[in-house]
Parts: structure tokens; sequence; C-alpha cells
């Protein structure tokens, strides 16, 4: 019986150390590698055929190695980038290497038979897309905000005069500068007459003001589902945007019909863990008073007061166990 979890992440990741260390406290075997470590602390072989049906090989690293065998799970957390392994080579043969690396290796680590991965990197990469978690959120009978997606400048104006107050959000964030420097764009109110063509050059997303009382993180881990309220004392429309300090946060229960929506969306979406945020804008004991805002399937939980609980229903998920399917019937992938 397949007895290894394969922890795949960044040398530097709190969160999949607190995870790594819940598995090590049951004495359960955990690898752990960044696979952008290809070539530099990271070897493997994968075979297939002449009378088997299914990849078998090793993975090996300066201090542990793991048979493609014996991997019952794969815990899928925020590995490196090949393309950032090979940075220094020239552009031809950085775009050349990293796709072989993704394809080849990536491609091996995407299809280890009969594991439960947590979340598969191909599930992850479907859930990104907010348009169809908004859409996917609605046909199950969450409360989503109104929301436009365009790069109409008409249409814009004509959303927000209907519907204001309007937010602006990104869809991805904003990446690294070229000095590698970390920059945020948040979540801001914006007025129709501020609008321009700038608009027509990439995809906006607006939507309806919510009157929020608060913010709500559920985190949701097989079928384990923690909540906490986040209260931000200094009026900030997006609670990230203030001093982290100053955040409060309070353990809330989730009604029983919100619970069976988000385990319903992360059936649909392939998933075995994700991070929902709601606004809430009543007694939170009202089905009516939770709205949608998005989902994050490989979202951050460790700084979260519950974050031991959070820890445990990993190890619970990961650890090689009795049979553990989605609510749609699938292992995970």
């Amino acid at each position: 019986m397949a007895s290894t979890v394969l922890v795949l992440t960044a040398l530097e990741d709190i969160t999949a150390d607190l995870v790594v260390g819940a598995l090590n406290d049951r004495e359960v075997a955990v690898m752990r590698c960044d696979p952008a470590d290809i070539g530099r602390g990271l070897s493997f072989a994968g075979s297939i055929g002449a009378g088997t049906a299914a990849w078998s090989g090793r993975l090996r690293t300066a201090s542990r190695s793991v048979e493609l065998e014996d991997v019952a799970s794969v815990y899928y957390r925020r590995p490196t980038s090949y393309s950032d392994r090979y940075a220094d080579l020239p552009a031809q043969a950085r775009d050349f290497a990293t796709a072989e690396a993704r394809h080849g290796l990536g491609g091996l680590l995407h299809s280890i038979p009969g594991a439960r991965y947590v979340n598969h990197p191909a599930a992850v990469a479907r859930a990104d897309f907010k348009p169809a978690q908004l859409q996917l959120a609605a046909r199950i009978g969450l409360q989503v905000p109104p929301t436009l997606v365009t790069n109409d400048v008409d249409a814009a104006r004509s959303f927000a005069d209907e519907h204001g107050p309007v937010v602006y959000k990104t869809f991805r964030g904003l990446p690294p500068g070229t000095d590698g420097g970390a920059g945020a764009i948040w979540t801001q109110r914006v007025a129709s007459e501020t609008f321009d063509e700038a608009i027509s050059v990439t995809a906006h997303m607006f939507q309806a003001e919510i009157p929020k009382a608060c913010d709500v993180r559920m985190t949701v881990v097989g079928r384990q589902v923690f909540a906490q309220r986040i209260i931000e004392p200094n009026g900030e429309l997006d609670w990230r945007r203030g001093r982290w300090d100053d955040l409060r946060y309070e353990p809330v229960v989730v009604p029983q019909v919100i619970k069976a929506a988000a385990l319903d969306f992360l059936g649909s979406m392939h998933l075995a863990f994700g991070c929902f945020d709601c606004a809430l804008c009543g007694s939170a004991v009202s089905p009516e008073s939770w709205w949608f805002i998005e989902c994050n399937s490989n979202g951050q939980w460790g700084w979260l007061p519950d974050f031991k609980d959070i820890a445990e229903a990993f190890a619970d998920l990961l650890a090689p166990s009795l049979p553990w399917q989605h609510p749609n019937g699938d292992r995970g992938r």
C-alpha cells in the first residue's frame, strides 16, 4: 500500500511547514521537494510500457527518495516556477528548458497513479478563472454580487450608473516589478465619471459594492469547514489593505446550506480544499446574509487563529487511510 505524502512547494513556505509538522506528529512518511530544483538537487526517472499501464520510477533529492508507486497523496502547494530555475539562460534556451521541465517532470508529477491530490494542478488552473467561479457559485445557489467583466467603457459606465456604488477588482493581482518588488492593487471604489478609453486595453471586473458588516474567511478541507469573521476596525474596504496587526477574528458558525454549497462548489471544481472569501451583511445564522466573493484553491490560512485545526484537517486528508472521495465521486484529480 502506498504510504508517502509528497509535498511540492518552495523552500520557504510556512503553510506547508504546518502541514508537514502535523504529518510528522502522526509518523507519516513525507517527502518534500521543489520541482524547480531539477538538475541542482532533484533527479527523477519514470518509465511506462513493456506490459505496464502506469508510470513507475523514482524521485530523488539530496536527502530523500521515493518510488512513484509509493506516493499515496500529493500536497501541491506553491512550487517555484520552472522559468525562475532557468532565468540565467538566454531567452530561447530558457523557454525551451522551462517547457521541457514542465511537460516532462511536471507531467509525471501530475500523473502519479492512484495518488490523492490536494489540489491537482489542473483543477487549480481551472478554478483560477473568476468568471467561472462566479457562474458556478450562482448556479449552486450562493449569492453573487452583480458583476460586469468588460473592456468596453460604455458598458462599464452603464453598469456603474445602474449598480453604484461599484468596486473594481483585479483578476490575478499585480505581478512583481522589474526590480523584483511585490505590489498590490486592492479592491477599490470607482465612479463612472473617471472611466475613459484606457479600459479598452485589457479586461476589467466591476461589482456592485455589498454593504457588508464584515468579511468571512471560510476554509474547507475535505469535508471539514472552518470559518473566521475578519473585523477590520479602520473601515478599509479591503481588509488586506489595512494593518494586519489591527485585525480581529471571531469564529463563526456557517449555516448548513452555505456549507453544502461550498462542498458542492469544490466537488464541481474537482478540488479537495479551498479558501472562500465571503461578505457578511447581517446575522451569520441567516444564509441570506452570506455573499460569495471568490474561492482561492491554493489560499493561505496559516495566519488564522484556528491554523492548528486546519493543519490537522490537511493531515487527515493527506495521510494514507481508507479511500476518500469528493462529493462528485472523484479522487482529487
